[in-house]
Formats: C-alpha cells, structure tokens, sequence
C-alpha cells in the first residue's frame, strides 16, 4: 500500500499533466487558426494590411509586468512571505483587468476604422482577427478566475511554503497565456 506522500506526489504529477495536455490541445486550437489564416490570406478579398491599434502594444507590455507579478508571487510563497505573495497575486489580477481594459480599447479602435466582425462592412480578414484576439480573452478570463482563486485560497492559508502547487499550476498557465498572446500579436503584426 502507498503512503501518503507517494499519492500526493502522484496525484500533484498527474495534475502537472493534465494542465500540459490542456495547453498543448490550446496550442493545437492556435495552430489551426493561424494555418487558416494563412490559407486564407491567398484569398482576392484578403485586406492586406491591418495596423493593430496601438492599445494592443501596451496590453502586450501589461501581460508581460502580469508574468513577473505571478513569478514573484510564486517566489515570495517559497520564501514563506505570504504578505507579499498576496499583493503579487492582487499586482497580477489587477494587470490582467488593464491588459482586458486595453484589448476592448484596441477592439474599439479597430470598429472606429470601419472594421467590423461580422456584417456587410466585414471581412474574412477581421473576423479571423476578433476570432483570435476574443478566443485569447476567453483564455485570459479563465486565467482571471484561476488567479482570483489563488488570491481567495493564499488569504484562507490554503497554501504554504510546502504546498504550492496550485500556485505553480497558475503560474504555468499565465505564463503561457503571456506567450500566446505575444505570439498572436507579432502573427497578425507581421502577417496581415
């Protein structure tokens, strides 16, 4: 029979891998996008340039201080600091509520240029924009729930210097949401 430790261990592995399947089925869902909208850029009625907003480039430099917020809170847990791991977790979810702020503004922006998702002012080339960029605030509020959780259970003492596992799951998936997004932005930046 299996001590504790060793189920715990295995449960905390098991948890590791199915967060890595997650992201992995994520990035599939990306790729498919980005391979269509590559194919697609062929297409007559393709608008070739599209300048992004530059609300985008600032919730891109937001999302990225977001990563060092949620490093840092993970940093200061290890450190036995749970006052300053809880003012990174706030520092995080207060930089994830500016990066969604700023995206709406780029949306605004973008809608303020004539450029609409759907309708007869629409394109093939838009609607791929606002699929992608809303498909990735719809992992980002995910990403929110999970950090406002993380807050609600460091207050509540759920995790320790020797429990922090729900924080490096948290950490590990913001962190890739950060890549994603710079990956999207520089896609649609460089390819439309």
């Amino acid at each position: 029979m299996k001590d504790l430790k060793t189920l715990k261990s295995e449960n905390n592995r098991a948890k590791k891998m199915m967060l890595w399947f997650g992201i992995a089925s994520i990035c599939m869902t990306f790729a498919g996008l980005s391979s269509a909208f590559i194919v697609s850029s062929k297409r007559p009625d393709w608008i070739t340039q599209i300048e992004l907003p530059f609300s985008f480039t600032i919730s891109t430099v937001i999302i990225i201080l977001s990563s060092f917020s949620i490093y840092f809170s993970r940093k200061m847990l290890k450190e036995n600091k749970l006052n300053q791991t809880k003012l990174f977790l706030i520092l995080t979810l207060i930089l994830s509520f500016l990066f969604t702020f700023f995206q709406f503004q780029g949306f605004k922006k973008i809608i303020d240029l004539g450029y609409y998702f759907t309708g007869p002012e629409s394109s093939i080339t838009t609607s791929y924009l606002y699929v992608i960029v809303l498909l990735h605030l719809l992992h980002l509020f995910a990403g929110i729930i999970v950090v406002t959780i993380l807050l609600i259970n460091t207050l509540m003492g759920k995790y320790s210097k020797e429990d922090s596992l729900g924080i490096e799951l948290a950490e590990t998936f913001w962190h890739f949401l950060d890549f994603l997004w710079i990956y999207l932005f520089l896609f649609v930046s460089f390819y439309s």
